[in-house]
């Protein structure tokens, strides 16, 4: 059963930076591709960021590109999401979230197997 627990989280102001952390328990957890989602209050939760289990394909929402950068050290079972130019709109638990397959992306909540508890993010304008 994996684990995976979010750091990083906190408040800051518009235009700052921000660095999540998703480290997971499991010796396999390097073979699967992993998320970052966020939720704000009353919107449904959407996918900010993905990398594959190699670290070598990322994508992006739309809002965050040129912004956030997601990356992985396989070795110590670690995702990180570095988020710059905060913005208010950027204001969510941020959740991250493994793929349910090995070698498989996660695109949607759907291809999600696990999910952290949840890190909150809270950029004043």
């Amino acid at each position: 059963q994996v684990r995976l627990v979010e750091s990083g989280g906190g408040l800051v102001q518009a235009g700052g930076s921000l660095r999540l952390s998703c480290a997971a328990s499991g010796a396999t957890f390097s073979l699967y591709g992993v998320g970052w989602f966020r939720q704000a209050p009353g919107k449904e939760r959407e996918l900010v960021a993905a990398i594959s289990w190699s670290g070598t394909r990322t994508n992006f929402a739309d809002s965050v590109k040129g912004r956030f950068s997601i990356s992985r050290d396989n070795a110590k079972n670690t995702v990180y999401l570095q988020m710059n130019s905060l913005k208010s709109e950027d204001t969510a638990v941020y959740y991250c979230a493994r793929g349910s397959g090995p070698y498989t992306a996660v695109d949607t909540a759907l291809s999600v197997a696990a999910w952290g508890q949840g890190t909150q993010v809270t950029v004043s304008s």
